[in-house]
């Protein structure tokens, strides 16, 4: 333990002066296949979404299976984060109110990032083993549920990236 925090430090003071290693003898480069096997975020605009569609009623099956044991299964139990608010953009605002629970119906500013942190973190003990249709499926059943599509929108990447978050005005594009 001593060890392994002696070592630490001196990384960290290497860290910090002006004669830094170039490399410290640890890890290596990520090959181009690894590179690739990870997607790259989705942008609010939804470029670089994949082929591909949801609908609601297949998310909803999806959703039983892959996320309700974490979720609950309507998405408002848990006993993880919930993701279907029991209020949409007509609520107390969150300034106002400490009560308001956060959902991805109120409070995420972009549908496109509802897809892209499913595609890349969930399910919890598998992140990325999701397909591209089931993502799509269970973020048309999330916003359905959150109220913000009708049951038979079809979620692709055409049609992502139009759906209106209400809580999209609430946040401040900065390029700091």
């Amino acid at each position: 333990m001593f060890k392994h925090i002696l070592y630490c430090c001196v990384l960290i003071i290497a860290c910090h002066s002006e004669n830094k290693p170039d490399h410290f003898g640890f890890g290596r480069a990520a090959t181009q296949q690894e590179i690739a096997a990870v997607p790259a975020a989705i942008p609010p605009d939804g470029t670089g979404l994949p082929p591909g569609q949801g609908t609601v009623s297949e998310g909803s099956v999806c959703y039983a299976a892959k996320c309700a044991s974490c979720h609950g299964n309507t998405g408002t139990e848990g006993p993880f984060n919930v993701l279907v608010a029991p209020d949409t953009a007509n609520a107390i605002p969150f300034d106002q109110t400490v009560f308001r629970v956060k959902a991805i119906g109120n409070y995420w500013p972009y549908a496109t990032t509802v897809f892209d942190y499913i595609r890349r973190a969930m399910p919890f003990n598998a992140p990325g083993s999701l397909t591209d249709q089931e993502v799509y499926s269970i973020t048309a059943w999330l916003l359905y549920r959150n109220q913000l599509i009708n049951e038979n929108f079809v979620i692709n990447a055409h049609t992502l990236p139009t759906v209106v978050m209400p809580a999209r005005s609430k946040y401040v594009v900065s390029d700091n």
